[in-house]
Order: C-alpha cells, then sequence, then structure tokens
C-alpha cells in the first residue's frame, strides 16, 4: 500500500477492512498508520473526528465530535494520539522505522518544551538507541511518559533531564507491552481481591486454611496439564506443585525457567531443552506436504536473547516500584507465551508466571495459591479468545516459509510485535480470574471443608470406623445425591445398620446443604468412585 494522503482530512469508512460507526476523519494513530502503511495489526480501539455534534461510537471506535481540531502534521497527530489514546509503543516502533528523524527532530525543535514533544523524544531514544539532533530541555517540570489516568504504569521512575520526563514505563525497551484502563479494570482494582482473600483466610481456623490451600495447589498443578491435554501421573502432579508453592519466593531469571521447563516435560528425550535455538510455531502440519500450518508464530529464535532479558527485567521492575499485581501478571505472562521461548512447556510455564507476579507482589495471602489454572480449564473457549486476540491478527504481518524439517523460518524482522502489545484484554481476563477465586473457589472451598468436618463428627461419634472409610462414605454419598446406592449398602458398607444409613445421610444432608458443590470432572483421576451406579437403597 502507498501513502494515503488522499485520505486526509477527509471522511472514510473503514481502515483496513474495520468499518467505522459512520465516515469520520482519521486522527491520531489511526492517521498514522493509514498515511505511513504501518505494518502491524490494528490497535484494539482506535479514535476519529466524526462529522457531526454527537457522531456514535461502537468497541473498536471512539468518535470525538466535529468541533475537534482536525491535526493534519506529524506532530498534531501524535500530539492528539497522547492526548486521547495514551502512549501506544506498538504504533510508535513502526512509524518510527518509517519515518525520516529530521521530522521528528524539526517538530521536537520547534518547540521542545512541550509535552508531547518530550515523550515522543524520549519514547525515539529509549526505543532506538539513538540520539536525536535536539538540544537537552531547559530545566522545566518534568511529564510522566505515561498518563496514569489512561494507563498503568510505575508511580514513579527515573528522571531524564536530558527531556525533562519521568520514565514511569512498566519494561524496558527489550520488553514493555502495556495495559489501558478501562471501566472493568478499574472496577476490579477497586475492589481490593488481595485484601478481601486474607479476610477470608482471617476468619477461618489455620488447619482448614492449610488444607484448602493444598487442595487448590494440587488442582491448579494437575489443571494445567489438562489444559495441553495431557494426563500427568500424581508424581509430577506434586512436582509442579511444589514448583507453583515456590514462584515468587526468588528473582525471576532465564535459568529459572529452564529449570521449570524441565520439570514439566515428563519425556525430553525428543525435545531439546531451554530457550530455542530454531523457529517456532504453534500449529498443525499439512498431512500431504509437512509444510506447517501456523495459528501462532513464536518469536524468532535470534530474538530470544534479548526478549527474555527484558521480561525478566519487567518483572523486577514491576517489584520495585509496586505496579498493579494483575495487570504485570498479565503482561508478562501472556507476553512470555507469544515468544514462546521453548520447544516445549511454554503454556505450563507461562501459567507459572502468574503465581509468580502475584506472589512476588504478595497479592494472594501467604501459603494460599490462587488456582488460576483451574479457573482457566473451565473457562477454556474464553481463554483462547484472549490468546488469540493479539495472536491471530499478528498472523498477517509475519513472512514466513516452511523448512527443509517442516518448521517455520521467519524472513522479517518481528521482534517488537513481541515486545510492544497491548495486555488490556488479557489483563481483564486475569482479573476475572481472581475475582472467581476471591469470591469462589477458596471461600467454596473452606465451605466444603467445614461442613466436611462437621459430617465426620457425627459419623464417627454414631460409628467407630476409620477416616479413609468416612471418605469413601462421603464420597459415594456426594455422587448419589445424598443417598447411599445400593451397591455401597450391599458391599463397602453393607454391615451399617438401616438405622445407622439414616443417620449418615440425615448427617450428609444437615452439613452439605446450601453449598455450592462443583460437578466432578470426568476427566479428574480423583472423580467419584461410584459414578456408574444404578438405584439408591
Amino acid at each position: 500500500m502507498t501513502e494515503s494522503s488522499d485520505r486526509i482530512g477527509q471522511p472514510v469508512s473503514e481502515l483496513r477492512g474495520v468499518r467505522l460507526p459512520e465516515p469520520a476523519i482519521l486522527a491520531g494513530y489511526s492517521a498514522l498508520i493509514d498515511k505511513h502503511d504501518l505494518q502491524l495489526p490494528l490497535p484494539r480501539r482506535l479514535v476519529a473526528i466524526g462529522t457531526r455534534r454527537t457522531p456514535p461510537s461502537s468497541e473498536r471506535w471512539f468518535l470525538l465530535n466535529n468541533r475537534q481540531t482536525v491535526p493534519s502534521s506529524l506532530g498534531q497527530q501524535l500530539e492528539f494520539a497522547f492526548r486521547h489514546e495514551g502512549v501506544n509503543l506498538s504504533v510508535l516502533s513502526a512509524l518510527f522505522d518509517a519515518v525520516p528523524k529530521q521530522e521528528l527532530e524539526a517538530w521536537i525543535s520547534a518547540a521542545p518544551g512541550g509535552g508531547a514533544t518530550r515523550r515522543a523524544w524520549f519514547i525515539y531514544e529509549w526505543m532506538t538507541g539513538q540520539l536525536l539532533d535536539v538540544p537537552p530541555v531547559p530545566k522545566i517540570r518534568a511529564v510522566p511518559v505515561i498518563d496514569r489516568e489512561k494507563q498503568f504504569g510505575l508511580e514513579g521512575g527515573n528522571r531524564s533531564a536530558r527531556h525533562s520526563v519521568v520514565d514511569n514505563l512498566p519494561g524496558t525497551r527489550e520488553f514493555c507491552p502495556l495495559v489501558w484502563r478501562t471501566p472493568k479494570l478499574d472496577a476490579f482494582e477497586a475492589e481490593g481481591f488481595d485484601q478481601r482473600a486474607r479476610e477470608v483466610v482471617g476468619r477461618t481456623h489455620a488447619d482448614v486454611i492449610a488444607r484448602a490451600a493444598a487442595f487448590l495447589l494440587l488442582d491448579d498443578s494437575k489443571k494445567s496439564f489438562f489444559i495441553e491435554n495431557e494426563r500427568p501421573t500424581a508424581k509430577l502432579i506434586q512436582r509442579w506443585a511444589q514448583a507453583i508453592s515456590e514462584a515468587g519466593s526468588q528473582p525471576l531469571s532465564v535459568q529459572d525457567l529452564e529449570r521449570l521447563q524441565k520439570i514439566v516435560l515428563a519425556d525430553a528425550r525428543f525435545v531439546r531443552p531451554g530457550v530455542r535455538k530454531i523457529g517456532g510455531f504453534v500449529g498443525q502440519h499439512d498431512r500431504i506436504t509437512r509444510d506447517p500450518l501456523p495459528v501462532h508464530v513464536s518469536a524468532k529464535w535470534q530474538d530470544l536473547a534479548s526478549l527474555m532479558n527484558g521480561l525478566v527485567a519487567y518483572s523486577h521492575r514491576a517489584k520495585v516500584n509496586k505496579v498493579d499485581a494483575v495487570t504485570t501478571a498479565a503482561a508478562l505472562a501472556f507476553g512470555f507465551v507469544y515468544i514462546h521461548p521453548f520447544e516445549d512447556g511454554n503454556g505450563r510455564v507461562h501459567r507459572w508466571l502468574f503465581h509468580h507476579i502475584l506472589s512476588q507482589a504478595g497479592y494472594n495471602p501467604p501459603g494460599v495459591v490462587f488456582p488460576i489454572s483451574s479457573t482457566i480449564y473451565r473457562r477454556i473457549d474464553e481463554y483462547k479468545r484472549v490468546l488469540e486476540s493479539y495472536s491471530q491478527p499478528l498472523l498477517e504481518f509475519i513472512d514466513w516459509k516452511s523448512t527443509s524439517d517442516h518448521n517455520v523460518e521467519v524472513l522479517n524482522d518481528t521482534a517488537n510485535y513481541y515486545r510492544y502489545f497491548d495486555a488490556t484484554l488479557h489483563a481483564e481476563f486475569l482479573y476475572e480470574c481472581v475475582k472467581q477465586t476471591v469470591e469462589s473457589d477458596l471461600p467454596d472451598e473452606v465451605a466444603y471443608l467445614e461442613a466436611y468436618d462437621k459430617f465426620s463428627r457425627i459419623v464417627l461419634s454414631n460409628v467407630d470406623m476409620p477416616n479413609s472409610m468416612v471418605d469413601l462414605l462421603h464420597r459415594f454419598l456426594r455422587q448419589n445425591a445424598g443417598r447411599l446406592s445400593k451397591r455401597a449398602r450391599t458391599k463397602e458398607f453393607e454391615l451399617l445398620t438401616d438405622g445407622e444409613v439414616e443417620t449418615i445421610e440425615a448427617a450428609y444432608g444437615a452439613s452439605f446443604a446450601g453449598l455450592n458443590l462443583p460437578p466432578d470432572d470426568p476427566e479428574d483421576s480423583d472423580a467419584p468412585v461410584d459414578a456408574a451406579d444404578e438405584s439408591t437403597a
């Protein structure tokens, strides 16, 4: 596509096939993408200027009224973008490759004290490592790079005297996804789920919390494998659960991520462990030609050292500057899985990173793991949609060819696609998972254990039996709606009298009445033992 200069200042109906709510004038990032044919997935939300006083908006487009001044020059478009859309590093990285730096220098030199010029100037030099031919600004009040009313950034940051800005970007130039504030995220942040989880723990007996935490941890470990359609051994589940329990206890490092990969690979004979030295993709192969059919193309292996260093730096920067833990975890973990640095094991390490950031920030109560993988397993379709919200449109901008060993070789420069993506939808999804943990998973498990203890006490006060038999009794009753089945009455519990059975069934009803018991998972190896029974006694 050539420059679309004929569209500048003119109402348009679409941008790259994405229709506007009504004809409007592209402005800010949409205008820059259109004019310079920037090769990147379109931002999640774009801004344009309507042709009437009250233009409609949509999920993809926010239309300003026609009283807005229409920007025309590069500088005016950047000023408009920063004012209305915040900082979009993905667009800016592509723009800085497309625009001669002399054009930026002329704009900045004309108004070096402007907030937009100082932000753009700093970001250019921060991102490219090249200095513009512009003298340092005089001593004036520094502006933050990120407007924290629009996006999540550091509370503080290092001051750059040359630009008179405060670098409150959450990452470094090697890895810095951004999260935009939305009404949903603002509401989630105000909920204070970390404090609410502590309230549940504070009003519960320590023994019950310990047992609830142990169950949630093992369940999270198991479900992380189930998401990958793997059925791990009990030993592997325990090993991975131990790794999850240790998340956040040490600073993140590439070596630690490689160690985690070795834990999740039950059989590493056909996988080269560690950071890839070959191309990578997610998808299938053509049944006839064996050519790759990717649904996601991983970062080039030549870029992995820089990207992995950026991931580690992002984690450290968030810890020191106390950025919102959930949005940080989402950006880091989803960034990792898009990069896909390993030949195998990426998904489970990606979900471990949720735990690492939340624990590192002290977000979850001590000793309690938020079962993120368990929630993802129950919301697997939504999880896939979130993953594909970026990976799918990105495919269009990755040039690749099939290799002799039926892998992919990426032909263009793609590193910035993995460094600077928009993690807003990912943060909303992770907050939904945290909400479910705090409002349902943790209190439900506590209530279940308290009910079980009550049931056990009543049973043992009437019948002398081992705890293992009480547990088996409970499982039969749970699977059969609180009644002991004919099979159980004639086999495992044939020695119980009719009166004892009546007392036990009443105890079960009194103990578990009103509880929201989740259905047994047929894919779970711990499913009930009497699932194919006949009638009640």
